[in-house]
């Protein structure tokens, strides 16, 4: 199993949005960055992801699973964009804000720390760990 974080713009569609949708997901769609793309084609179902709320919040907020592998993108006709298929699968009790990940030791490198613009980002096995024990995560 290999391990991401999605952000999202809370206003655009935030992490009670994702929890309404249930067991049936939703496309995790309108990405268009080549780098975060080529992210969702390597996703395997069962991959987990951190839900990240963007702008003023700046935390992860839950965990999803990833339910379906890279396809087209059904908010475009232009085939270079994919996307994946994603469900909320638990609350992080405790939201891991990014001030907190540039703080803890270990998290120096995340990706989210050296390219925060990217959307759709890889999580090592180690970060993982980590936030979900700041996050009162426990899968």
């Amino acid at each position: 199993m290999r391990y991401w974080l999605f952000k999202s713009e809370p206003s655009t569609w935030g992490w009670a949005d994702q929890k309404a949708k249930g067991a049936e997901g939703e496309e995790w769609d309108g990405v268009r960055n080549y780098q975060a793309r080529n992210f969702m084609r390597e996703m395997k179902i069962g991959d987990r992801g951190f839900f990240y709320h963007s702008q003023k919040e700046k935390s992860v907020v839950g965990i999803v699973e990833i339910i379906a592998e890279a396809h087209s993108d059904s908010t475009t006709d232009d085939e270079r964009w994919e996307c994946v298929d994603i469900k909320a699968v638990c609350d992080a009790p405790n939201h891991v804000t990014l001030d907190l990940i540039k703080q803890t030791d270990g998290l120096a490198e995340m990706v989210l720390v050296k390219n925060s613009r990217l959307s759709v980002q890889p999580v090592t096995d180690a970060e993982w760990q980590i936030i979900c024990d700041l996050g009162g995560v426990s899968l």
